[in-house]
């Protein structure tokens, strides 16, 4: 019955009438179910009804990701690649997440601690410092690095924007997380590597400036479409690509960028601007990371902006009570990345995230891989729980359990990358 009312959902316009959305209350897996009965459908949240109702969603229309603005519909790759991607690229700067600096004077790379026998003997650790100079003002940030030692060539790696304790990716592996199961990556021959967001901006409205924005691009904090906190973690997540350039034990061409809540919001803004990742995942990123604005299930950009506005560039509180002008949607940054593989997920007791709404993106955003010929294996329906997405160049899944970055989201995130990099 529940798969047979979500199929009312229209996969394309998605413009839904009220008998649609009152027949999908109990949208299977986006509510817990106890003994056939919905759980609470409202909350509230600084002053703001949170909905957690299929009911109650609003009629809405996405934005054609294949319209430019002038009404051009874009039928080709190269058509994409020279209009349409350029023009969306440039929505997400200025009304989003703000533009990024084009340059700054030099980055040096010093590999500040190795051993080669880490992990048992499995893996070589290296701790590498990235400091970054422009106009006379420095910034330096350490990154994290295990290489699998039972290789015969250069490995692909996987790297982390670590969003939680900086413990999780201790170097030492005294303490071991499942947030970052760095032990088992280097089973399955992948490098993995992790930084801290806040070692490059802190995650707090009061002090994000402190670091790149202050030092490297303090012109940046007066502009109304300048990056803020998300844009200055992916620009630091581009120059640990550049360091992986230049070190040998690296397969520069198999990168997979991860990132989890804020990090998956920073992953999938990252890899649309810069195109050396060759794969991105995005674990449970919500309100403008994987999720629909227009759909306001869950977190909202007007909750998003009260709570943590300095993520953001200031154009965007424009859109706090306004969304359906907004002209981009979040099937759009999904798009970006094509035609490069991309994995996302959610997770049974995070309605916040709107998982609905993060699987309908990447139905949206289908169009763009459909255009390059990849192969997109999405079913018209949301997958059921514990049902992964891997042989597509979209992947998904929907898992038990909370909003986090666990062994179950690896272990996919692993197959995934092994499906689409021929390992």
């Amino acid at each position: 019955m529940i798969n047979r009312l979500k199929s009312f959902a229209h996969q394309g316009t998605l413009r839904f009438n009220n008998q649609m959305k009152k027949a999908l209350v109990c949208l299977i897996g986006l509510v817990s179910l106890s003994a056939g009965v919905c759980a609470q459908k409202t909350d509230r949240f600084m002053g703001e009804i949170v909905n957690y109702d299929e009911g109650a969603v609003p009629a809405y229309t996405l934005p054609d990701i294949l319209l430019t603005t002038k009404g051009k519909k874009i039928k080709t790759v190269s058509a994409w690649k020279k209009q349409r991607r350029p023009e969306l690229l440039a929505l997400f700067e200025e009304h989003v997440y703000g533009k990024t600096p084009d340059s700054f004077d030099s980055v040096k790379f010093m590999v500040t601690n190795e051993n080669a026998v880490a992990m048992a003997g499995k893996a070589h650790l290296k701790e590498v410092t990235i400091t970054a100079w422009n106009h006379g003002h420095s910034v330096s940030f350490p990154v994290v690095l295990f290489i699998p030692n039972k290789r015969t060539k250069p490995a692909p790696a996987f790297l982390l924007i670590n969003n939680r304790n900086s413990r999780n990716t201790d170097p030492a592996r005294v303490e071991k997380s499942t947030f970052w199961p760095a032990e088992m990556v280097i089973d399955n021959g992948y490098a993995i590597a992790a930084f801290h967001h806040s070692d490059v901006a802190p995650d707090r409205k009061d002090s994000y400036q402190n670091g790149v924005l202050k030092q490297l691009f303090p012109e940046v904090l007066e502009k109304d479409n300048g990056m803020k906190a998300i844009g200055v973690w992916a620009w630091a997540a581009s120059r640990v690509m550049d360091y992986f350039k230049t070190d040998k034990d690296i397969d520069f061409n198999k990168v997979a960028l991860v990132g989890h809540s804020r990090g998956g919001k920073t992953s999938l803004w990252s890899a649309a601007q810069d195109q050396r990742f060759a794969m991105v995942f995005s674990s449970c990123s919500g309100s403008t990371g994987a999720s629909l604005a227009r759909r306001k299930y869950g977190e909202t950009i007007s909750l998003i902006n009260k709570q943590f506005g300095y993520w953001f560039n200031n154009n965007y509180k424009k859109y706090s009570n306004d969304v359906n002008s907004l002209p981009v949607d979040q099937h759009m940054l999904i798009g970006l990345i094509a035609p490069r593989p991309v994995y996302t997920t959610n997770a049974t007791e995070d309605r916040w995230a709107d998982p609905y709404g993060s699987f309908l993106s990447l139905r949206n955003a289908k169009a763009v891989y459909d255009l390059y010929g990849e192969k997109v294996a999405l079913p018209k329906n949301m997958p059921g729980v514990n049902m992964p997405i891997i042989h597509s160049a979209i992947g998904y899944h929907f898992r038990e359990g909370k909003h986090d970055l666990n062994v179950y989201d690896w272990t996919n995130f692993i197959r995934f990358a092994n499906h689409h990099f021929n390992l």
